[in-house]
């Protein structure tokens, strides 16, 4: 006798969902003998009895329910590789790469990145988080198709949308320092305190630091979360993006230092991809959303 295929799973399946044999033969454009004699194959080849039919309607036993879970875990698979084949044929990427850089804000960054994405099912994100040069070097090397990050305008291999802009402030804690806070502060006077730096993520290219005092010691951290816990607990000071310190801020419990020789900076965002890089179906779209949604993106930041 032949082994089961797909169809006696797809008709098992059509029966439990629709809820008799009559509307699973509508359902996949089948005779009701055709869907009835499926199962019936399906049964004997497993050595099982899948349904209850006594009643007015069919019903699962025991075992047809435990069968049916596996089942609609299969026929999930079998589809979304139909979709992948034929994303495939069409010539559509199955995967993009996308890279947020440290300063980016992530509800809005991660809201346009999902926003986008539910409408591609079939290609899948790959994710990354990287600070300083790290953005660059993965879109340089290859490994990025986008990246959400600051950058040099003027380089021509880049093509950008512009975000908006960060504000980055220096900030401590109250009683870190032994002096009055005042807009005077020289970087003489903070070379003996702890200075908390955002650790460069490239992997070939000469580390970058930004803001450090030469001299200074230092704590490295891999995150902007962690730089700020380390400043909350006391442990140093640094410069950090005001949006993850405006509470902070509020209720005092992080000091602003800006004044005459700390002055805030504003880091202009951009979503970048290489100018010269192919650019797939997908890819095309994602940047075509980017430019759409770039308004409301620099207006949140300009909030």
């Amino acid at each position: 006798m032949d082994k089961f295929s797909l169809h006696h799973l797809q008709c098992f399946d059509a029966v439990v969902t629709e809820g008799s044999f009559q509307a699973a033969a509508a359902k996949l454009h089948r005779t009701h003998p055709s869907v009835f004699a499926a199962v019936k194959h399906l049964e004997a080849q497993l050595g099982l009895r899948l349904f209850e039919r006594s009643g007015y309607r069919v019903s699962l036993t025991d075992a047809g329910r435990s069968l049916h879970a596996k089942t609609r875990l299969l026929l999930g698979e079998v589809a979304a590789l139909r979709g992948h084949a034929a994303q495939l044929a069409a010539g559509e990427e199955s995967e993009l790469r996308v890279v947020i850089g440290d300063l980016s804000p992530l509800p809005e960054t991660l809201g346009l990145l999902r926003r986008f994405f539910a409408t591609c099912p079939s290609t899948r994100l790959h994710l990354h988080f990287e600070a300083i040069a790290g953005p660059w070097e993965r879109l340089f090397d290859g490994d990025a198709d986008v990246i959400i990050h600051h950058i040099d305008k003027t380089d021509p291999r880049f093509e950008f949308v512009d975000l908006g802009s960060v504000s980055v402030i220096p900030v401590t804690a109250p009683g870190f320092l032994d002096f009055p806070i005042t807009d005077a502060i020289t970087p003489e006077q903070m070379r003996s305190y702890a200075q908390c730096v955002i650790r460069d993520t490239a992997r070939h290219s000469p580390p970058r630091s930004y803001y450090l005092i030469e001299g200074a010691h230092s704590w490295t951290v891999s995150d902007q979360l962690m730089k700020k816990e380390i400043i909350l607990q006391g442990m140093g000071w640094g410069h950090m993006p005001h949006f993850l310190l405006e509470r902070e801020l509020r209720d005092g419990n992080l000091l602003d230092l800006s004044g005459r020789h700390f002055r805030r900076a504003r880091v202009e965002l951009v979503a970048a991809r290489q100018r010269s890089a192919p650019q797939g179906p997908v890819a095309q779209r994602l940047w075509r959303h980017i430019e759409e949604q770039a308004p409301a993106l620099r207006a949140a930041l300009a909030a």
